[in-house]
């Protein structure tokens, strides 16, 4: 057997696309020229993070944007979330000593009664809360024969100027014009 076809098999059997399937999934991708986002699953704020990708991906001018599913070449199709919590972080020390003594004897008219005593104790608690803000995006470009052109996953702790859900959106976005220029090149 051929070692290039093993190494292909081999690649196959693992997940990993050969590079022969990677170029003909980018040349699909070059194919692409109106694309609807289907909704996200996903919690709540999915619906909020599919608006946010559909403008990003619009500004990129990669291809149009479309809200009738029927006149796309592609779909968009994927879950996010995007969730703002609170992380509670707790810690406490103490240190305590105690001592005593004591001494009694009682008889009649003489009594003797002899004590000490000592406490010294310290104590410290610190609390702290952050108020925390993550987003993940997992989509995927479908082609109207049901195949998957295109994928990835990202995820973000918010940026500079903007939240975690524009991030997310920009670095697919970002992602997809990098895919496109590879394409590009290629063919």
């Amino acid at each position: 057997m051929n070692v290039l076809l093993l190494l292909a098999v081999a690649a196959m059997a693992d997940g990993t696309p050969t590079p022969a399937a990677h170029e003909a999934s980018l040349a699909k991708l070059l194919n692409v020229h109106r694309v609807y986002v289907d909704r996200l699953t996903g919690g709540e704020t999915a619906a909020q993070m599919r608006d946010i990708l559909i403008s990003s991906l619009a500004g990129a001018e990669l291809f149009t944007v479309t809200e009738n599913q029927e006149r796309a070449d592609a779909i968009i199709r994927g879950a996010a979330e995007d969730l703002v919590f609170t992380e509670v972080h707790q810690s406490s020390d103490s240190v305590n000593a105690h001592a005593n003594l004591g001494t009694g004897r009682g008889s009649g008219l003489s009594r003797t009664a002899n004590t000490a005593g000592l406490g010294i104790g310290e104590s410290e608690a610190e609390r702290s809360t952050d108020r925390r803000h993550e987003a993940i995006a997992a989509v995927r470009i479908v082609d109207k024969d049901g195949d998957v052109i295109w994928s990835t996953i990202q995820e973000s702790l918010g940026a500079k100027f903007h939240g975690a859900s524009a991030d997310v959106a920009e670095k697919i976005t970002a992602r997809l014009k990098d895919d496109f220029e590879k394409a590009r090149r290629i063919h």
